[in-house]
Formats: C-alpha cells, structure tokens, sequence
C-alpha cells in the first residue's frame, strides 16, 4: 500500500514560531487555505481510499477540500498528532525549540529513553503513531493520505522508514503541505517512495522559527534566507533527491 504523509497547512502559530502543540489548536492562515486548496490537483495518483487526519483542527481544515474533491469523509486518529511539546508547549525561544527537535531526532537515532521536558519519551510517541499507522494499513486501504504534523512526520519517518537518511531530514525544513510518500506493509515495513519538504500550495511564507517544521539548525545563513525568500530556487529538488 502507499501512504502519503502530508503536513498541515500554515497557521498563526507557524508565523509566530510557537509550539503549539496541544488540541484543538490553531486554524489555518489565508495562506494555508491556499495551500490546502492546492492539494487535490498537486498530489498524484488515482485518489485516496482513505484521508486520516489528527484531532488538531489545522488537519482537518486541510484535509477537507482533498475530501470534498473525491467525495469521501475524513477518518481521525489521534496516535497521529503532533509530538507533545509539553513544558515548552507555547514558547517561541529558540533554545526551546532546539529541545524539542534534537529530543525527536535523537528518538530517531535510537536514543528513545530522551524525553521532552513534560512530555513524551521516544517510546511512547513512537509506540502511537506506530498503532496509528497499523490500524490504516489493516483497514484494507491501498491508497491513504495522512494529514499530520511536522515533527511527527519526521521523527516517525526518520524512525520507520527505509531509504531515509536521517541526517538530511534533520537539516531541512519540512514546510507546511510538504509530503513524505511511503510504500510497503506491516510484515515487510516502510519503504521511501519519494518526498517534497516543499508546499504544494506555495512557500509558507512564515515569520518565525516555524519549530516543528525547521531544523534545529535553523538559524544559519542558509535556513534564514530560505525563510525569507532569498534561497536559491532549486534548493527543494537537491533535497529531495538527496534524501
């Protein structure tokens, strides 16, 4: 079965660099309207058989024109939601956000008694998003797109996932509506079909740190003039076929 693994539009909290972590949450931006608005036409294939989405409500804004357009309800999981920020829920410090993200990497690199200070161990996130993922690949679906979030996508991608160098997921920026497409089942696991840290409704446009978007290096010369703008046009594709 093939699985896309789609963030969630732009939200106010993006802008503003905050973890926000903790449901409902945020709805999205004009412009990630917009980008949930391009969804339908930019993802390719046949269609889903399923959309799953978490209980965060940005989710299910996006999914909802991808639903609309194939005629299909969206099904919510909760083991698919964003990694609990837990005592840095809320903070746009970057110290706090270098936390959060060297915490999920470091999962993905097999160090799972690291926890989030007030939150999750690798453990127990993975352990989630892991009966998340099983449930839809038992369903009998061929085809899912799952809307979730950026260091969930990330962390359990890093985690599960053959053919991904983690490294590189680390170093770069999963944007709002970027996509990391998954092949395989539960007897032989995940294979890595193809990935696009770019949007595909557009640059998110975001102001801030964007923290479970950006990497924990996300300061640096090269991240910054991404951020606004100023990056050179290709750099999407190299990371995409670096990956």
């Amino acid at each position: 079965m093939r699985i896309v693994l789609l963030r969630h539009g732009q939200t106010h909290s993006n802008v503003e660099g905050l973890l926000d972590t903790a449901e409902p949450g945020p709805g999205l931006t004009t412009r990630g309207a917009g980008q949930a608005v391009a969804v339908p036409d930019a993802l390719t294939g046949p269609g889903p058989d399923a959309i799953i989405v978490s209980p965060l409500l940005r989710t299910s804004l996006t999914a909802r024109p991808l639903a609309l357009h194939h005629g299909i309800d969206t099904v919510t999981m909760s083991g698919i939601r964003e990694v609990e920020a837990g005592d840095l829920e809320m903070s746009a410090e970057h110290e706090a956000h270098q936390t959060y993200l060297t915490t999920i990497f470091a999962w993905a690199r097999g160090n799972l008694s690291q926890r989030i200070p007030g939150g999750p161990d690798g453990t127990t996130f993975l352990a989630r998003f892991d009966e998340a993922i099983a449930d839809i690949a038992s369903a009998g679906w061929q085809d899912v797109v799952v809307v979730s979030h950026g260091a969930a996508i990330r962390s359990w991608a890093s985690s599960r996932v053959r053919g991904i160098d983690v490294d590189h997921v680390e170093r770069h920026a999963l944007h709002n509506t970027g996509t990391i497409e998954i092949e395989g089942n539960l007897r032989s696991g995940w294979d890595l079909l193809r990935c696009s840290f770019q949007p595909v409704g557009g640059l998110s446009g975001a102001h801030g740190e964007d923290p479970t978007g950006e990497p924990p290096s996300a300061y640096h010369d090269g991240f910054h003039a991404e951020r606004h703008g100023i990056a050179d046009a290709g750099a999407g594709t190299a990371a995409t076929r670096s990956i």
